[in-house]
Order: C-alpha cells, then structure tokens, then sequence
C-alpha cells in the first residue's frame, strides 16, 4: 500500500527527473510543483536519501536565493556536476537564477 510519504517522494523524483540539462530549480519550486508548495525543505530531505546509484539528477536543485545548499564533498560534486553541464557557479556556490530557472508550470507537470 502506498503512503501519503510514498506518493510524495516519488512527485518530487518525476519533477526532479524532468529538470532539463543546464538548467536548475529551487527545493520550493519542486515542493510547488508537487502540490505541497509549503514542503521546500522535504524535498531536500527527499533528495538526500535518494537511493544508492541513483540516477536522479539531484544537482539541478539549488535553494531559493539561487546557492548550492550542500557542504563540503556533496557541495563540491554539486558544483562540478553543474559546471559540466554548462551553468556558471560562482566558487561561492552561486547560480543566477535569472538565466539557468527551469520555467516549468503545473500543468506542464501533470500533462507528462
């Protein structure tokens, strides 16, 4: 039997999964895009226990003042994995939002 928690894990990883290459998304559109608009910091909890081998594009979700919220090895893979995939990041760890945002809506969400 799926749970509320199941159901709600497995929205976030078909959102993250559709985050295009070169671009990002914060923990609050995923959590906004899932139907839980107020669940910004479960999602990161989602993705942090991501299972082992995991193909997950996890990296592609940055927090909302557009920085990679991850510390030490786990921000540095982050980073790496962005700048491979061709988006700036400051060595601070800063995205401009403004250009790399997945416009993502709803609807789009729910069509696929």
């Amino acid at each position: 039997m799926m749970t509320d928690q199941d159901s709600f894990r497995q929205r976030i990883w078909h959102i993250v999964a559709a985050i295009p290459c070169g671009k990002v998304a914060t923990y609050g559109d995923i959590a906004r895009l899932a139907g839980s608009p107020r669940a910004a910091r479960q999602v990161g909890g989602v993705l942090k226990r991501l299972p082992p081998g995991s193909m997950l594009p996890w990296h592609r979700v940055i927090n909302r003042m557009g920085e990679i919220s991850l510390s030490g090895g786990d921000r540095h893979r982050q980073r790496e994995a962005l700048l491979a995939e061709g988006i700036e990041v400051t060595p601070e760890g800063k995205i401009a939002l403004s250009r790399y945002r997945w416009k993502a809506t709803e609807k789009k969400e729910q069509e696929q």
